[in-house]
């Protein structure tokens, strides 16, 4: 046995529930014609049965990147937020520190798993890489770097099964309505 086979699986006998996940493009160079990463993760978000509730592309920017995920959080119109660029190691790259002062907890699981899936694929290229996780005052928001495999690696590996709510034993759909408990 493998003992890095995930476990877990979706169980189709179970009601699907659509997610409303707004996606984000951090770049200083992207534009909406040559944003391949978002255009992708939007295509798997939609793809995936979930509502594309929002799209975006922001500059590599502390403060737009802030006001933009606070504003999709303050809408109560998205139930996940995932950024992809930023989260890389050169003086540009800011998401990483735009939005984990924001993180009500980290997932920090997340960053764990995400580079367990990108070292299968880009070895130990992984480490330029600086993915995270957290909820923001009851949203979930993944940070992907902004390459195309990233986000494939990341979407279909790591987001989409938790973001299934056929998938067992757990998964974070239903842990949504309780993400604010007191």
């Amino acid at each position: 046995m493998n003992a890095l086979l995930p476990g877990g699986r979706i169980d189709e006998s179970r009601l699907f529930t659509p997610v409303r996940i707004a996606v984000l493009t951090v770049s200083d160079t992207r534009d909406e014609a040559t944003d391949t990463s978002g255009k992708l993760l939007g295509e798997r978000v939609t793809g995936a049965g979930h509502v594309l509730a929002e799209k975006a592309i922001v500059r590599d920017d502390i403060t737009l990147i802030r006001e933009q995920v606070k504003a999709w959080v303050a809408s109560r119109t998205i139930d996940a937020i995932v950024t992809t660029g930023g989260t890389g190691i050169t003086g540009r790259d800011v998401t990483v520190e735009a939005l984990r002062p924001l993180f009500d907890k980290e997932l920090d699981g997340f960053s764990v798993v995400f580079h367990l899936v990108s070292y299968q694929s880009v070895g130990l290229s992984t480490l330029q890489s600086r993915a995270c996780a957290g909820i923001v005052e009851g949203v979930f928001v993944f940070c992907l770097p902004g390459s195309n495999g990233a986000v494939k690696d990341g979407w279909d590996k790591v987001i989409a099964p938790q973001l299934d709510s056929r998938h067992g034993p757990c998964n974070m759909v239903e842990l949504m309505p309780r993400l604010l408990e007191q």
